[in-house]
Order: C-alpha cells, then structure tokens, then sequence
C-alpha cells in the first residue's frame, strides 16, 4: 500500500482497522449499474489509499461484492480484513429463519464467494428484534468460531436500543450502527457503552447516501434500481438505510446551512467523514465509491483531523432545530 491510515484497536476482534474503510454495498447493487472494470479499480484505490477495512454482504448483487473481493484479493491482496454480513436471504425475512442450519449455511455461501477458510468478521445483518435476545444464535456463531469458521462475529443494527443489545452480548466483537452528522443519536449511549465494553463501532451511511456530498438538488435523479429511487418510504428495507431516514427536501435545506460552516480548504463530505472518526468510540467509518477517485477522496478525510469546534456547533444547531424531532426518537 502506497499510503497509511490512522488505525484503531478494536480489542474484541483483537484486530486494528483502518480509520476509513470501505463500504462494499455499491459495488454489489441498489445503487446503480458498476462495472467490474471500476469496482476492482475502486477496491485498489482504496487498498493502496491505506484502507484495510472492506465491508460487504452476501446479499449485495446476490453474492457479486463478495465474490469481486475474493477476484481483488486472489490477485494477492490479502492483507484487508474482510467483513461480511448474513441474515437478509431468508424468505421470509424473521427471527424464525435464523436457525442454526440457516445460520451455517449462510457462512458457507459466504466463505465459498470469498474463498476463505475462516471468515475475518461475520454480521448478522440488521435482524429481526427477536434475534437479539435469542440465545440460541448466538450459541451457534460461538461455535462456529470455535471451529474455525469464523475469527469473529459482530451485529449491525438500525436502533440505538439494538446497539446497547448486542454490546451487552460477551462475544460481539462489533456493531455496525448509521452514524452521521443526520444520525447522532448513537452519540448518547451506544458509543460510551462500546469504548467501555472494547466492542469496535462500524459507522456506516455516513454521507446520508450522498446527501452530504453536497452534490445533490431537487431536480437529481437517481436510476430506477438504486435504492435513492426505490425505497425513500421504506418500500424495500428500512427507510432508514435511504438518506439515514431524512425526508429529501428537508435534508438538502440542511446541507445549505451546513455549506457555510465547512473549515476554508476543506470539502463537505470531507468535513462529514472527518466529523464521525473524531467521535470517541468510533473504530472506522464505511463511506462506499463507485469510482476510484471516490475511494481516494474518502481515504484522505482520514488524515484530516477535526472539523473544529465551529463546525459541530453549526452541526448540532441544524440538527436540533430541522432533524431531532423526526430522527432522534425512531432510530
């Protein structure tokens, strides 16, 4: 790797990871068409960027960012952890289908898109309430790292409560929670409570996809099968994982009373991405790119320090006055 990162122990998984990683959704499906050619092209950028965190799916294009990981690192990039989740090909989708039959076939599809032995982090994938205090799967993943199967397991999430959930579990090594300058309710107690516990937090949805690239208007248009287009109600999957659940107009309003407050030399996402790994907890932030230059502009906020003081003061007025009342509560 021609660059470093900034890492951070995570002391369950008994791994560091990169400061920004990547996510691994976009080269997969729901956000438009990706090309083999420019998802390899992104997986190297961000490599040599120093990122060492790949975050990915079995669902993503039905198995296709896995298997285009394991094609990035048959070419002898084995040096990234790769995290993947399960979960989400059930039919239907309930606590009902995590049994332990389902659970170890799910791993075993992963393990052969992947091609690895040993999985480096396996993530339930946003499941069923029920999941989280049932015993019973959690017994099966501490089997499964018994015998090798898997390093570590970890649980991604949609709520707060979900959070302290998980972390109070004794072999979650990880939680992977939306967290952004639209979604700060994990700063309250899902964050202290995981530095406390050595549990590494996974940021993930950290632009409200895209929203705080500033790049978007009332007149952008999204292509019919990404999810920007599809799911802004919550047709597909919860509404949350679509512009971390803020209504679209109200969201680029926000963005406009962001603009002002970015550091001089300094871009919004930048400001966005650098914000989130300052909070004390946070392992490594995902943005995801779906082109290689993308990867390296995500990469490089990690080496930019804090925002400041100022920007989080405007930050939190704007989240406060035009957000709180609809986000805070729900998620």
């Amino acid at each position: 790797m021609s660059d470093t990162l900034p890492t951070r122990p995570v002391p369950r998984l008994g791994r560091s990871v990169s400061v920004v990683g990547l996510g691994c959704w976009q080269l997969g499906a729901d956000w438009g068409e990706v090309s083999e050619s420019d998802a390899l092209a992104v997986l190297e950028a961000a490599a040599d960027s120093g990122v060492t965190f790949f975050d990915t799916a079995d669902v993503y294009g039905d198995g296709r960012s896995e298997q285009l990981i394991e094609t990035f690192r048959e070419a002898g990039n084995t040096d990234v952890l790769v995290a993947t989740k399960i979960g989400r090909r059930a039919d239907p989708f309930a606590a009902e289908t995590y049994t332990e039959d389902n659970i170890r076939a799910w791993v075993d599809r992963s393990r052969r898109n992947l091609r690895m032995d040993r999985l480096d982090l396996v993530q339930l994938h946003c499941p069923p309430e029920a999941v989280f205090h049932d015993d019973r799967v959690f017994d099966v993943l501490d089997r499964l790292v018994e015998e090798g199967a898997l390093a570590a397991y970890g649980v991604s999430v949609e709520t707060a409560d979900q959070a302290l959930a998980a972390i109070a579990r004794p072999h979650v090594a990880t939680v992977q929670i939306i967290l952004n300058l639209f979604r700060r309710k994990p700063l309250d107690r899902v964050l202290p409570a995981a530095a406390e516990a050595g549990v590494g937090i996974i940021a993930r949805v950290p632009l409200a996809s895209g929203l705080l690239s500033g790049r978007y208007t009332r007149t952008t248009e999204f292509a019919e099968n990404d999810h920007r287009a599809f799911n802004r109600s919550g047709e597909a999957f919860d509404v949350g994982e679509t512009f971390s659940g803020v209504d679209y107009e109200t969201g680029l309003a926000a963005v406009d009373e962001l603009r002002p407050a970015v550091p001089e030399g300094w871009t919004l996402p930048e400001a966005a991405l650098a914000w989130i790994i300052d909070q004390p907890g946070v392992s490594t932030v995902i943005p995801g790119a779906r082109n290689a230059d993308q990867a390296r502009r995500n990469a490089a906020a990690g080496r930019r320090g804090a925002p400041g003081a100022a920007f989080e003061d405007v930050a939190r007025r704007v989240y406060d006055e035009k957000l709180r009342a609809a986000i805070h509560p729900r998620w």
